[in-house]
């Protein structure tokens, strides 16, 4: 179990010396207000897709890839149960109405990509790439329609999902790279080798670069203003028990591989979704508010993941 838990921690050092270079860079004036738009930008539609691309096509074969989709009903019915629950401790904490929809917003959403990507990567290598992009494509279709007009709510006081605007955003590039992935993979199509090289090289700045933009973020969030206040807690709750206890209720008594539970386990206690604040923004809600959730829920995630994996490969 020490060694599990070592191994934990290792992981989640790998990642958080990363994190401190991009906090620490920021700190000292390396990069501008327009930086992390860009280095967001970079990783969500150049890097990742090509990384995805490579993942897929060197370590999956087709018979694998035709198991995955029908899992994919897990992590739906998860979030569905959360965004239920998210209302009712809402209420028993006495959440302000103001700030209601963006709770639970951040209650059943999790950081499948910038945290959780890197954090499996680390933990479990390539093997976990498909699992993780399975959890992926059902936060990211729960966040774009569910998740966006609830802030709306708190902003405008009246929303609507906007259709064209959601599809985009759940078709995003790193789904479509996943996609293309796999069809060229069911199609036994070999794509030539300085083409491989490119895609590879090019998909190696994922993890460094999300790593540096979560050290800008926090950076710009103010470890000053981390306060442990009610909503915190119920968010924390959320993020780090409700989650991961619910995914681990639906899962381990089915029949997927145990890579599959495990990967599923810990994307459900990954920590608030970077959108947050620039969604908050967007629509006039707590943008603030969403900033520190997201502060706090990555740094409390260094102490919560290899606690988490311990009990995972207990379970498992």
């Amino acid at each position: 179990m020490l060694s599990i838990f070592l191994s934990a921690v290792s992981g989640v050092l790998i990642i958080l010396v990363m994190v401190v270079v991009g906090f620490v860079m920021n700190e000292r004036g390396w990069f501008t207000l327009q930086s992390p738009r860009i280095i967001s930008r970079l990783v969500t539609e150049i890097a990742l897709p090509c990384y995805m691309v490579t993942t897929i096509m060197h370590d999956f074969s087709a018979s694998e890839l035709k198991t995955l989709l029908p899992d994919l009903r897990y992590p739906v019915l998860s979030m569905i149960i959360l965004f239920a629950l998210s209302f009712a401790v809402a209420r028993a904490i006495g959440i302000n109405r103001s700030h209601l929809g963006l709770f639970s917003s951040m209650f059943f959403n999790s950081n499948t990509v910038f945290i959780g990507l890197p954090i499996n990567l680390a933990l479990f290598g390539n093997a976990s790439i498909p699992y993780v992009l399975v959890y992926y494509m059902a936060n990211t279709t729960f966040f774009w329609t569910l998740g966006v007009w609830l802030i709306q709510r708190d902003g405008l006081h009246e929303a609507k999902i906007d259709v064209k605007t959601a599809l985009k955003k759940i078709f995003s590039p790193p789904l479509l790279g996943f996609i293309l992935g796999v069809i060229l993979v069911m199609l036994h199509i070999r794509l030539p080798k300085f083409v491989m090289s490119d895609l590879s090289y090019i998909g190696g700045l994922t993890i460094p670069l999300s790593m540096i933009f979560i050290g800008i973020a926090i950076s710009n969030a103010g470890l000053s203003r981390v306060r442990l206040t009610r909503d915190a807690w119920g968010i924390l709750l959320g993020r780090f028990l409700f989650a991961p206890v619910l995914m681990a209720i639906l899962v381990l008594p089915s029949s997927m591989p145990p890579l599959m539970k495990q990967v599923f386990i810990l994307q459900a206690a990954m920590p608030v979704m970077t959108n947050a604040p620039v969604v908050s923004k967007l629509y006039h809600a707590d943008a603030n508010y969403a900033a520190i959730m997201v502060t706090e829920t990555t740094v409390l995630s260094v102490i919560v993941i290899p606690i988490l994996m311990v009990i995972i490969k207990t379970l498992l």
